[in-house]
């Protein structure tokens, strides 16, 4: 499910959709192991998986801003490849002993589940495909007295 509460409802903000807050989460989680010591010294992994990881969200909601549903597939598809990125580093970091194999694997199944969602969500934008996606708002005059 893309939406954060009811299937039904009409996504009014970036909070309604459930994938947004399922990778921010994600998010969070990794910038928790990039606090630790040991990761913390290993520079490079430490700025892959941060900035992967920030990227996930940051994707989501610039895509959510485009005009299209095609502009926000685009930016969907390109955030579940840095999901995938994330998973990469994730196993990297097990790899180095970073990470427990229990943390690792509970992670990527997070970024799974992020890039199954937005799948879902590309293919219900790319069947949709509206080309204008905000519609004016109008907006109410004030009065002075």
């Amino acid at each position: 499910m893309v939406l954060a509460d009811r299937p039904d409802m009409i996504i009014a903000s970036l909070d309604d959709l459930l994938v947004y807050q399922k990778a921010l989460d994600a998010a969070n989680a990794v910038s928790a192991i990039i606090a630790r010591p040991s990761v913390a010294k290993d520079f490079k992994l430490r700025d892959q998986l941060g900035a992967s990881s920030s990227r996930v969200p940051a994707l989501i909601a610039e895509g959510f801003e485009q005009k299209s549903d095609r502009h926000f597939a685009h930016y969907l598809y390109i955030a579940r490849g840095s999901a995938k990125e994330t998973k990469a580093h994730l196993i990297v970091a097990w790899g180095r002993q970073h990470v427990t194999k229990d943390e690792a694997n509970a992670l990527c199944d997070r970024y799974d589940e992020i890039c199954r969602m937005s799948t879902s969500f590309i293919r219900y934008l790319e069947r949709e495909d509206r080309r204008h996606r905000w519609r004016p708002q109008t907006t109410a005059t004030k009065t002075v007295d």
